[in-house]
């Protein structure tokens, strides 16, 4: 068994969220998202992890290509294998607790609105340029 404070884990930085990895697991890990106001996440996906956000404390807003919705504290969002979604944090400091299980737990990158200058790594964009058209089209509409 392994044991956490969420309060004794809280790392914050204003220029990027912050995750740690708390524990790992044969299948997955699990981490602490610290947020400051305002910031958002890029767009992302992981191809073969699920991945679920628990709000702790705080809130924002979890979009996907289908659906926008308020996370607040105590709610949580699961996400399949491959869905592309984005946090964006609202205007109080947010911690989330996040798992991922499952496969690889790499993130492909697709659009980071709150960094203009941010770009792309050509695996990522290799990765959403091999999607079918249609999963494509919905990605864009980010």
């Amino acid at each position: 068994m392994q044991s956490f404070s969420m309060a004794d884990e809280e790392e914050y930085d204003s220029n990027h969220h912050v995750h740690k990895v708390l524990a790992k697991v044969e299948e997955g890990d699990a981490t602490i998202a610290c947020w400051e106001p305002g910031q958002t996440s890029p767009n992302h996906c992981h191809p073969h992890a699920s991945e679920i956000y628990f709000c702790f404390k705080g809130g924002g807003i979890m979009r996907t290509a289908d659906q926008t919705v308020d996370v607040s504290a105590g709610s949580f969002t699961y996400h399949p294998p491959g869905e592309v979604h984005e946090f964006i944090n609202g205007d109080k400091r947010t911690i989330l607790f996040r798992v991922r299980y499952g496969g690889d737990k790499v993130s492909r990158h697709f659009s980071w609105d709150e960094k203009p200058d941010w770009v792309q790594k050509p695996e990522d964009a290799a990765y959403f340029a091999s999607l079918e058209k249609s999963c494509l089209e919905k990605v864009k509409n980010l």
